[in-house]
């Protein structure tokens, strides 16, 4: 068994995993990753997905490539789908120049003790193809 007081990602990831697949409007002014509700308010808006990025232990913004449509494409966004443990299934996020936000149909396994910086984009809702 892992102990996860080594890895402290993976109960922020876990909250965000649980807020992600709830469908009730929590009220709360918590600020930052682990606050119990998604969205900058509690209005009529449905969030379903907190974007998260990672940087490696050597300072860098995790990136991960990917094939969509034939073109390879880079992102370094991500859904977190599952956690368990130390590691996170995550989907990949596609983020066009304009900033836009959609889902893919890739994801990946990351191993979070790998990471140092856990940094959460604002919520949005999320349509998945």
């Amino acid at each position: 068994m892992v102990n996860n007081d080594s890895c402290c990602f993976a109960k922020i990831l876990k909250t965000i995993q649980i807020l992600q697949n709830k469908t009730d409007n929590s009220i709360c002014c918590d600020e930052g990753c682990d606050r119990p509700f998604l969205g900058p308010t509690t209005s009529l808006i449905c969030y379903n997905t907190r974007p998260v990025q990672f940087y490696t232990r050597n300072g860098e913004l995790f990136e991960v490539t990917y094939t969509s449509g034939g073109e390879t494409l880079t992102t370094n966004t991500f859904r977190v789908e599952r956690v368990n443990d130390c590691c996170c299934k995550c989907r990949l996020l596609s983020v066009d120049d304009a900033g836009n936000i959609t889902s893919t149909n890739n994801f990946i396994t990351i191993n979070l003790k790998c990471m140092c910086v856990l940094k959460c984009l604002p919520d949005i809702a999320l349509e998945f193809i």
